[in-house]
């Protein structure tokens, strides 16, 4: 099982960090470890919209993402970290997905399709200093694109709004909860499909 945890946070030791590493610690209770990118600590270029990728399916950009395409080909989880940032994923995040344009030609335009797609599941998790009922609505949908064209299945969420100060969700202790069921959960999943 190949399981990647992407923390999409350009805050160390924040609260979308704290909620992954709880993920970790659930994944590896049940027997499993999880290779852990911090996509602030890498050189990811935006996208420039060249066209290089609808014809012969991979970025002609050479930086960090290069080494993530493969990763993402390989592995059979994946779970999105990103706090919210005006209603949407932070930067460092939007410029990996947005990266992801390559997987999505890949797949819609030249149509080269994994064997196993229906075995790989994407999970999110984000966190909202706001209570605002409509707060997720973009991310959720970004990352649900994100994850047809890396060609995951969504696999579910955790959510957490009210959550502003470095450290704060560590008070919740249901949400802390919530994050090592999630990570025992991505397990489970695991040893029922493949």
């Amino acid at each position: 099982m190949n399981i990647l945890l992407c923390n999409g946070s350009p805050r160390k030791h924040g609260n979308t960090d704290i909620l992954l590493s709880r993920i970790e610690a659930g994944i590896q209770q049940a027997g499993y470890q999880a290779e852990r990118i911090d996509l602030a600590a890498l050189d990811i270029h935006p996208c420039t919209g060249c066209g290089h990728c609808e014809t012969e399916g991979w970025c002609i950009i050479q930086d960090d993402m290069t080494l993530l395409y493969d990763k993402i080909d390989q592995a059979n989880r994946i779970v999105i970290g990103s706090p919210i940032y005006f209603y949407g994923v932070t930067a460092q995040t939007k410029a990996f997905i947005d990266r992801c344009q390559a997987l999505w030609c890949r797949k819609y335009l030249l149509g080269v399709v994994k064997p196993d797609r229906d075995n790989r599941l994407g999970y999110l998790v984000s966190v909202a200093a706001t209570a605002g009922g409509k707060i997720f609505d973009g991310t959720r949908l970004t990352i649900r694109y994100a994850f047809d064209a890396m060609e995951y299945t969504f696999g579910g969420e955790l959510v957490v709004q009210g959550i502003d100060l470095k450290g704060a969700v560590t008070e919740r202790t249901d949400t802390m909860e919530e994050a090592l069921q999630l990570g025992l959960t991505i397990c489970r999943t695991a040893g029922t499909t493949t």
